[in-house]
């Protein structure tokens, strides 16, 4: 028997790509910023979307990305997985990211970037209908994220914390 390839699919910042396995899907650099993941467990397809901020109505709207703001982001990234094999209803979420990178004095909403993007995609998931299975949110540390759309399994290498599993 051959020896399986598995390539690992790796999406920048601001940015967004779908997975099928045995391939696995990867971002890093997520300090405020969410890594979403979308999958469909019976087709073994993820889609893997950076967010970086939590809403595109501030955003110059001519030369807007798309994958960089949660409510663009999202409806995007789920037509992409329909075209790429995946069935709309058996769509499910898992994210890691979200952190307060910087103490600031001040209590200013517009600060709270991290937190901010965590509440934008729980509010537009559950608006689309697709629960959250699980989340790795929030504290103030970096986090890489890597996942397998065959296992279904997202690895969550935290800086300074070591490496889990959800």
């Amino acid at each position: 028997m051959k020896d399986e390839v598995i390539e690992i699919i790796k999406v920048g910042i601001a940015d967004q790509n779908v997975a099928k396995a045995p391939n696995r899907i990867r971002t890093s650099g997520l300090g405020s910023c969410v890594g979403l993941i979308l999958f469909d467990r019976i087709n073994a397809i993820a889609g893997l979307a950076h967010i970086m901020l939590p809403d595109s109505s501030l955003a110059n709207q001519r030369l807007l990305n798309q994958a960089k703001y949660a409510d663009t982001s999202i409806p995007l990234l789920i037509n992409r997985m329909i075209d790429s094999g995946a069935s709309r209803r058996l769509l499910q979420a898992k994210m890691a990211g979200g952190a307060q990178m910087f103490q600031f004095q001040s209590t200013s909403d517009m600060m709270r970037i991290g937190p901010r993007n965590v509440e934008a995609i729980r509010e537009i998931l559950k608006s689309c209908n697709i629960s959250i299975l699980n989340e790795d949110v929030g504290g103030n540390s970096g986090r890489t994220i890597e996942f397998d759309p065959k296992t279904c399994e997202l690895m969550i290498r935290t800086v300074n914390q070591g490496t889990k599993v959800i």
